[in-house]
């Protein structure tokens, strides 16, 4: 017997041992799998990362620098200008490279009656009709960075560009014109077309463009300029505001609320100019509007008053309630103290209940 248990506990200590010897071999095994698997994931970044690069480099070559030499003839679709690298990446769209030659054509060089202001032009591209805006180099450097990181149904797009000689030279942008031309250019034509249901809907494209620059793009933007001048109507008379002023800039870099204060009461002018159908001049409206609103005018008179104030041209045919409405709201936007006027979202919760 005692032979047979030292038998036995020698076999036991013999698989104990290869037991050990299987499972310690698996261990190095896995381990030795595991760093196999480590070393090629960190190759395939490192050679991801060089194709990106590779990529990235290539964008830039494919723009030529303005201090650089030509190095062939620019495409139509390239963005031809001394711009970063990070800059261009983040370009999602293509700009069209327009030459003077072209935009000579689409203005009849630039005539007294391709003017709409004193640097923006009226055109015809094979984009159709456009509007060509002047300014120096560093101002369309800024516009087209806004423009970068702007897609909206209610803001007016930017086309193509098309640089001067030098950084000194004047540079021009092409944007789309849309067909029905400014806010203003309507309501002073006193046309019967904007009836009231379309200048509240137009009011509602206004609030919900200022809404998506001050919310919706990063960083967030304030136009800083809204007036019904910047304003433009398309076919169907929806609103599309123009940003192709260099004043327009990131709200964080002009402390945020403040600024987007300011948009909020330009955006109460253009309110108080389709009510009224008149345009801001010198402040005359809006001194008369605050008149009319904190006069302390009894039941009855109140109402004569704002019959009096709303555009003629309605001819009776708008709800008065609405009316009053509207104006009640322009006149917290165009409030002294920025702190009292509404906020965007505000704005938008009431227009929302008429269209």
């Amino acid at each position: 017997m005692p032979v047979e248990k030292r038998a036995k506990f020698s076999q036991l200590k013999k698989l104990y041992i290869a037991a050990s010897v299987i499972g310690f071999s698996l261990i190095l095994a896995v381990l030795l799998a595991c760093g196999l698997y480590i070393k090629a994931l960190k190759k395939f970044k490192e050679e991801h990362l060089h194709s990106w690069t590779r990529r990235v480099s290539s964008l830039n070559s494919c723009s030529t620098p303005r201090s650089c030499p030509f190095s062939g003839p620019p495409t139509r679709s390239s963005t031809n200008s001394c711009l970063s690298p990070d800059f261009l990446v983040s370009i999602k769209y293509s700009l069209c490279n327009y030459s003077m030659e072209e935009l000579k054509r689409a203005t009849k060089d630039f005539s007294q009656d391709a003017k709409i202001s004193s640097n923006i032009y009226r055109g015809v591209t094979d984009k159709g009709e456009v509007m060509i805006k002047q300014m120096k180099f560093e101002g369309t450097r800024r516009v087209i960075d806004v423009h970068s990181k702007i897609n909206h149904v209610n803001v007016v797009k930017l086309h193509g560009v098309c640089y001067g000689e030098d950084d000194f030279s004047w540079s021009y942008l092409v944007f789309e014109l849309p067909s029905s031309g400014s806010l203003r250019d309507s309501l002073s034509a006193s046309s019967a077309a904007l009836h009231w249901l379309r200048r509240t809907q137009i009011a509602f494209d206004i609030a919900t463009g200022l809404h998506y620059l001050h919310h919706s793009v990063v960083p967030a933007y304030t136009h800083l300029n809204i007036s019904s001048k910047k304003v433009f109507l398309t076919s169907t008379w929806r609103a599309k505001i123009s940003v192709f002023e260099q004043e327009c800039e990131s709200s964080t870099s002009l402390h945020g609320t403040g600024a987007t204060k300011e948009d909020i009461f330009g955006f109460g002018v253009v309110l108080l100019e389709l009510v009224s159908g008149r345009e801001a001049v010198d402040g005359e409206l809006l001194s008369e509007s605050m008149r009319f609103l904190r006069g302390g005018c009894n039941e009855g008179g109140c109402f004569d008053q704002l019959r009096k104030f709303v555009d003629p041209c309605l001819k009776d045919d708008y709800p008065l309630a609405e009316a009053l409405c509207l104006a009640v709201l322009a006149g917290s936007c165009v409030e002294d103290d920025p702190l009292h006027r509404p906020s965007m979202d505000d704005v938008l919760k009431v227009l929302a209940r008429m269209v």
